[in-house]
């Protein structure tokens, strides 16, 4: 028999907070999960974006008659487990604390904390480990040699790695480079003497261990509109790989380095450049809710000085120093797509409008996620539905019938890469190619075949 009329507004389980003993009581999350459900389910805004909110609909519409309270502990493992916090629910929802709305209602994070209780109770899988430490990973397949790279290309190997680790066999996987940037940084002088500085890059793992040009473009365009950024050593992935799947600890524990190595910069004045917006959301919005006693009061002072880097050149574009003549353009359309972790920190696409100042280009902006979200589309569980859930971006991307495709996010552009064709370019790479006066003919960005 269900039960009466369940109130919209919070329960006295409600708490977002992992450092208060309520965040981690199981029969106070179980009264927050049945009234998000009920506002979900009345609500219905976010119908579009992960399998979370289908899945939720079509067991109450099908199976329950409506009434969450029937749900039982699998199904809604089911629906946490469809999340992969790409955060556009919370962007779109109109009952968040960011809206200072009654309901206090926060999905993600409500999903985060379902996710750290099945972790603190059943432990993180291998393959959670695993992915969950992009440091290690890096560290490794730098020590094989290059022999990595290699074998994530034998099929034999990769239906290893998806028995054992659960990293589907034709995931697209990124390279990892033979020399890492914070080695690059060392060598070119670039690792700061001392803290201080305009600014301080925070490279984010993705650049540190696969893709160190993003940071060296970054490091050029900033040299060329005369701003003092700095490199730090010791930095670490930011958790967020870690977190997705509840893990607390791994998470303090990275944060905590980053917090160390990052605030002498930041008390003498720097802003925070992370590259990867997953990372810049990490450190803006996370790190002061989830870290704990002075950490949490560092991580405030450390949110306050984050920045994209698109952001902080869009910051300094009416000073003299600002660089707005370029030596080369693609000219033409230019496909943009939106990062939803981008969208997440509500600071608009600078890294679109600094590319509209480029002579001879039109900018076509796709808003669509794609699908990737952190490992998600990695995994066997979540490879299939990646795609599905990107269509619409990969088809935005090719509408647009752009020669150059952008984004800020690089495992973004790993699934465009795979399922549309066509790599984008981070748009520090795309100014730092216009400052150089490379060219941008036919051809130019990275195209591959779907498989």
């Amino acid at each position: 028999m269900s039960q009466g009329p369940i109130s919209y507004k919070p329960t006295d389980g409600l708490s977002y907070d992992p450092s208060e003993p309520v965040y981690w009581d199981r029969s106070a999350l179980a009264q927050e999960v049945t009234r998000a459900f009920e506002i979900c389910h009345g609500c219905r805004m976010c119908f579009k974006y992960c399998d979370a909110f289908p899945t939720l609909f079509e067991l109450l519409d099908k199976k329950h008659d409506g009434d969450v309270t029937k749900l039982g502990a699998e199904e809604t493992n089911r629906v946490m487990d469809a999340c992969f916090q790409c955060k556009l629910c919370e962007v779109q929802c109109p009952y968040t604390p960011r809206d200072k709305h009654e309901f206090q209602l926060d999905f993600p994070k409500l999903v985060h904390r379902h996710q750290a209780i099945r972790a603190r109770e059943e432990g993180t899988s291998l393959g959670d480990k695993f992915l969950g430490d992009p440091d290690l990973t890096g560290k490794l397949a730098r020590a094989s040699l290059g022999a990595v790279n290699s074998l994530n290309r034998v099929k034999l190997h990769r239906w290893f790695m998806e028995k054992v680790l659960g990293i589907h066999r034709d995931k697209l996987l990124p390279e990892f480079a033979p020399q890492g940037f914070e080695q690059w940084a060392d060598q070119s002088g670039k690792i700061a003497a001392e803290p201080g500085g305009e600014a301080v890059l925070f490279q984010t793992c993705y650049v540190e261990h696969n893709e160190p040009q993003i940071g060296k473009d970054t490091c050029e365009v900033m040299a060329r509109n005369g701003v003092d950024l700095r490199c730090a050593a010791g930095l670490r992935c930011c958790g967020m790989p870690a977190w997705e799947h509840g893990d607390l600890a791994a998470l303090r524990k990275n944060a905590r380095k980053n917090l160390d190595v990052l605030m002498p910069f930041v008390e003498r004045g720097a802003k925070v450049l992370a590259v990867n917006p997953t990372c810049s959301m990490m450190l803006r919005r996370e790190y002061p809710d989830l870290l704990e006693g002075t950490d949490r009061e560092r991580a405030a002072k450390l949110a306050a000085a984050v920045m994209d880097p698109s952001e902080f050149l869009w910051s300094i574009r009416r000073e003299p120093r600002f660089a707005g003549t370029f030596e080369s353009s693609p000219h033409g359309q230019i496909a943009y797509h939106a990062p939803c972790h981008l969208r997440a920190q509500a600071v608009g696409f600078k890294g679109r409008d600094l590319i509209k100042r480029l002579p001879g280009v039109q900018v076509t902006t796709v808003t669509e996620c794609c699908g990737h979200d952190g490992t998600y589309a990695m995994r066997v569980e979540g490879f299939e539905p990646s795609q599905r859930i990107g269509k619409k971006a990969f088809e935005g991307m090719r509408g647009a019938e752009a020669t150059t495709w952008v984004t800020d996010c690089p495992l973004a552009a790993l699934q465009f890469e795979q399922h549309a064709g066509t790599r984008p370019l981070h748009p520090m790479s795309l100014l730092a190619r216009a400052y150089r006066g490379d060219s941008f003919g036919p051809g130019e960005t990275d195209e591959t075949k779907e498989e």
